[in-house]
């Protein structure tokens, strides 16, 4: 057994991520029925701004560039992006199953970005995740709205590109990071819903509470509630011990999604879904054997040291 294997307990917060995070998919489409893609952002970053600006802290020095980047690329673009797929699509399924593909993406991105090496193993199992794509693409449910499959993979491209260069970003707590989100986004969202949203008013006047339940979990339960357990969890593991066993976060997303949305996935989703989740699982569990070797041989040199 591996020294990084998670406790029991943080097994039970690492489920209860997964949980939080796939109801996401199915409550952002409930407030996609009635609210727009940028007010809804609006909507659910005020109510995380008010509850957490008592976390407010100016981030330290040079850190502004590299954070305004990373919020807008996560916050005003991802979400956003990921919302608008939400509302035109006709399912929960393949929008949570191909929004994964952050991870390979961000596989990618990384080497010529920061100068990651990869191994052909983690490669070949990058090319896998795209030909799941490709799979899930020629699904009759999805043929009809291939919009839906640009549009989320141009939102898994902006998490990726947020998630290499949230790397760089030290000295702030995830709340603090979060609030700081939020701030950052509002302004760019506010602009865009008046430039390319309206009735905005009537909107909010009609809303019934179903909307705004969504925008409540949006918020409170995905926002603060999972990614402050996800960022608890990565300050005691490291990201890619953690991130296997958020895996079942698509699957829960597809079953929730048959469950309550209706979802009716072909064997052509499920048979890519299942290449794309496989290949991301390998992915991660190679970077945690990387891990494993680099604990080990560091374990050497010290005992070598003190021999």
């Amino acid at each position: 057994m591996s020294d990084y294997d998670l406790s029991i307990r943080d097994l039970a917060l690492a489920l209860l991520i997964c949980v939080v995070w796939a109801g996401n998919f199915t409550a952002a489409a409930q407030g996609m029925q009635h609210f727009s893609p940028f007010l809804f952002m609006i909507l659910r970053f005020l109510l995380v701004l008010a509850i957490l600006l008592p976390f407010v802290r100016l981030p330290p020095p040079g850190q502004w560039g590299v954070l305004i980047m990373v919020c807008l690329c996560i916050g005003g673009l991802h979400f956003t992006l990921m919302f608008w797929a939400l509302s035109r699509s006709d399912d929960v399924s393949s929008v949570a199953i191909i929004q994964q593909m952050f991870i390979p993406i961000a596989v990618i991105l990384a080497i010529p970005l920061i100068g990651e090496r990869v191994g052909w193993i983690t490669l070949t199992a990058v090319m896998v995740s795209f030909l799941g794509v490709l799979i899930v693409g020629l699904d009759p449910m999805v043929l009809g709205q291939i919009d839906v499959l640009a549009i989320t993979l141009v939102s898994a491209l902006f998490q990726a590109l947020g998630s290499i260069y949230q790397r760089r970003i030290t000295g702030m707590t995830v709340m603090n990071f979060q609030a700081w989100t939020a701030i950052i986004s509002l302004p760019i969202l506010i602009t865009a819903t008046l430039l390319f949203e309206q009735g905005q008013a009537e909107i909010l006047r009609t809303a019934r509470w179903e909307h705004w339940a969504a925008v409540c979990y949006s918020a409170v339960l995905a926002s603060i509630v999972g990614h402050g357990l996800f960022f608890f969890l990565v300050q005691r593991h490291p990201v890619s011990i953690v991130m296997p066993y958020l895996q079942l976060t698509p699957v829960l997303a597809v079953v929730i999604g048959i469950l309550i949305w209706g979802d009716r996935p072909g064997w052509r989703l499920l048979v890519g879904g299942v290449l794309v989740i496989a290949s991301i699982l390998l992915i991660t569990l190679r970077a945690r054997a990387r891990i494993g070797k680099a604990e080990i041989a560091a374990l050497g040199r010290l005992r070598r040291r003190s021999e």
